[in-house]
């Protein structure tokens, strides 16, 4: 594989790459309060990926709802594995989940309790 990408996207649609442990932090916390947008939830999303293949991304949305998906690439194009959930997770879980995923540690993500995505 060749070169490794980590993307950000925050609640209100900016994308930052390769992302600080705070600005991690602070994207979170923005979901948990909601302070983004009207709708009933707001989402953020963390994509780690390989120029030429696999992605992962870890999906927080307002309530502590968490989504975890598996791709062949970075356009979505084939689901290596069915989507995974958890609701109701604390601000600090979702920034492990986030921190594992930058430091590349997606044995330790794919191992938590997850649910089959709905």
């Amino acid at each position: 594989m060749t070169q490794a990408w980590v993307v950000l996207t925050k609640a209100d649609g900016r994308d930052i790459s390769a992302p600080t442990p705070n600005q991690l932090a602070t994207a979170l916390a923005e979901v948990y309060k909601g302070t983004f947008g009207d709708s009933a939830a707001v989402t953020a999303a963390l994509r780690f990926g390989y120029d030429d293949g696999l992605m992962y991304e870890v999906e927080v949305s307002s309530g502590g709802v968490v989504k975890f998906e598996e791709w062949s690439d970075r356009d979505c194009e084939i689901a290596l594995a069915s989507p995974k959930s958890m609701t109701a997770l604390s601000q600090s879980d979702a920034l492990q989940l986030w921190t594992w995923l930058a430091q590349r540690q997606v044995a330790k993500i794919r191992s938590q309790p997850w649910s089959s995505a709905d």
